[in-house]
């Protein structure tokens, strides 16, 4: 039937969009069936084409940048501030406000939580942060990367005092508290060597331009306080060790002496000194002990006060003594190229054998998947392999179904690398997503040349009868694939960098495929049918010269 006609005299724009749109179907099918037949007059370059493509995934998966996650946008912040490493918790409070207080400042912010003398990631010098951003779209427009890298450069001017700000991730695996994304361990048996290497380590993963935020746990430039008892002295004022002892525990160990209880609380009560007087360790030598007799006894008259550098924590991994060097990635910067640059920069240096350096946390499981990839990428093959062998009842028509998968993979990495994107584990998503969308195209072509073999056609017609009548069947599954996933490409939420290299897998895989199975299928087929009538006759001459042999001794 004819599209109807407005009195007017003009046409619906949809229907002569429609009309546009049919006439161009017209004219892309029958150039493809035309160049179809030439294609076939050429089997042999068509399918060294097909080889090539098999060779360019093996060698773009090698080249191709590669990481775990991609960065999302969760509206929060976490970092933490260090101080000097002589800082004392009540020198690190006024600290802690002042960068808070600058953190506060920023448009982008809505609150701010901090805390400090929780340990973690360094000890009492060390102060904790959890920001959380304003709406995004609405509020802010810079992503939460963007503003930890603002507010990381507002934080350094602060007297004495190092800001350290990272994107929360709702995916991060394993590893050790740090104040960066990413860690990497140095373990050794031995201390001494352990401190001696670590400061180089960390001196020349600072340099690197491929990282960002370098920071360490490792803490050697605490003060010791060391009270040397002569105890001959002590006795002649009438001290011993135990008075001496319940003296330092009751100025510093902010001691519990009574509970007060009212009708709905407790309250204890706590001995110690004010705290102007714990802010500095030269206090001892100000202090007093009052004797049995009540006389007051400097502690410098019985007692020698040593002060020293003394590490603030040692850290252990497996029962080794380990320094753990945290940090980000610089903009643009993969996982898989600051990997290579720290390797670099630890032969550099001549790192010893007895130090052993590795990944942990979220950079340990890229290490894995990388290595794991191939493998689950060749075992969901292998299923669908066997499973497409049941339902053909052959070894034959699944190897053909199979041959369209390299043009996928080949095309989602070369899309990828296009456009910066590293081959992450929603990439590899997306790769095994494509596994399923592509082999449709075989299936559809396998199954009626299959049939039309059997009417009595020769392989090659029926294959090429297949792909004339499914070409547009397999263009418009294929568009509808790919017209949804553009979406994941083109949005500008919070988290579209996370969705990204999944539309950028299935969009790029599907190009490529799409062009080249509607070639290389029917090639295939002809070669595998060929193949398999050969393996046939031959296994025909071996049973007839079985039974050949068989009749005579019967008889």
């Amino acid at each position: 039937p004819q599209a109807r006609v407005p009195e007017s005299g003009r046409r619906n724009p949809v229907v002569r969009l429609l009309d546009c749109f049919s006439r161009f179907l017209k004219k892309l099918h029958a150039g493809y069936v035309k160049s179809l037949g030439g294609v076939m007059r050429h089997k042999a370059l068509t399918l060294f084409i097909l080889l090539l493509t098999v060779a360019g995934n093996v060698f773009l998966f090698i080249v191709i940048d590669k990481g775990l996650f991609p960065n999302q946008d969760t509206g929060m912040l976490m970092g933490a501030v260090r101080a000097d490493q002589a800082t004392s918790f009540t020198a690190m409070e006024p600290v802690l406000s002042q960068v808070a207080a600058r953190i506060e400042k920023d448009p982008d912010v809505r609150y701010v939580i901090s805390s400090t003398g929780g340990g973690g990631f360094g000890s009492r010098n060390t102060g904790m942060f959890f920001v959380r951003l304003k709406t995004w779209g609405t509020q802010r427009h810079a992503s939460a990367a963007e503003i930890a890298n603002r507010l990381t450069r507002q934080g350094s001017g602060v007297p004495g005092a190092q800001l350290f700000m990272m994107a929360a991730q709702d995916f991060r695996i394993g590893g050790r508290s740090a104040n960066a994304t990413y860690q990497y361990s140095l373990q050794c048996d031995n201390l001494e060597t352990l401190r001696a290497w670590s400061p180089k380590v960390y001196a020349v993963m600072a340099g690197l331009k491929e990282l960002t935020s370098v920071d360490t746990d490792e803490e050697s430039g605490g003060i010791e306080a060391k009270l040397e008892i002569d105890r001959e002295a002590a006795a002649r004022y009438g001290l011993d060790v135990r008075d001496i002892d319940t003296f330092l525990n009751n100025a510093f160990a902010q001691r519990q002496i009574a509970t007060q209880y009212q009708v709905l609380n407790q309250y204890y009560s706590i001995i110690g000194l004010d705290r102007s007087w714990t802010k500095d360790p030269q206090v001892l030598s100000r202090l007093r002990v009052t004797t049995s007799s009540g006389e007051l006894v400097p502690v410098s008259a019985f007692a020698k006060i040593t002060y020293a550098a003394t590490p603030l924590s040692v850290a252990h991994q497996s029962q080794m003594a380990t320094t753990t060097i945290a940090f980000n990635l610089a903009d643009g910067v993969t996982l898989s190229q600051a990997k290579e640059a720290i390797d670099r920069a630890l032969v550099s240096i001549g790192l010893p054998d007895d130090i052993h350096g590795s990944m942990q946390g979220t950079a340990k499981t890229y290490d894995k998947l990388v290595a794991q990839m191939p493998v689950l990428i060749a075992g969901a093959i292998v299923v669908i392999y066997i499973l497409l062998g049941i339902l053909y009842e052959s070894w034959i028509h699944p190897l053909t179904i199979i041959s369209t998968l390299p043009s996928a993979g080949i095309g989602a990495m070369l899309l990828m690398m296009a456009t910066g994107t590293p081959l992450t584990v929603i990439a590899f998503v997306g790769i095994l997503l494509l596994i399923g969308i592509v082999k449709k195209n075989g299936i559809l072509m396998v199954d009626f040349a299959i049939a039309a073999q059997r009417s009595g056609m020769t392989p090659e017609q029926a294959v090429i009868t297949a792909c004339d009548k499914r070409f547009r069947p397999i263009l418009m599954t294929s568009l509808a694939a790919f017209f949804g996933a553009v979406p994941l490409i083109i949005q500008t939420g919070a988290n579209g960098s996370f969705n990204r290299p999944l539309g950028i897998a299935i969009c790029g895989g599907l190009v490529v495929s799409q062009v080249l199975t509607l070639y290389t299928t029917p090639v295939v087929y002809v070669y595998l049918d060929r193949v398999g009538s050969k393996v046939k006759a031959v296994r025909h001459r071996i049973a007839s010269k079985l039974f050949a042999w068989r009749e005579p001794a019967d008889s």
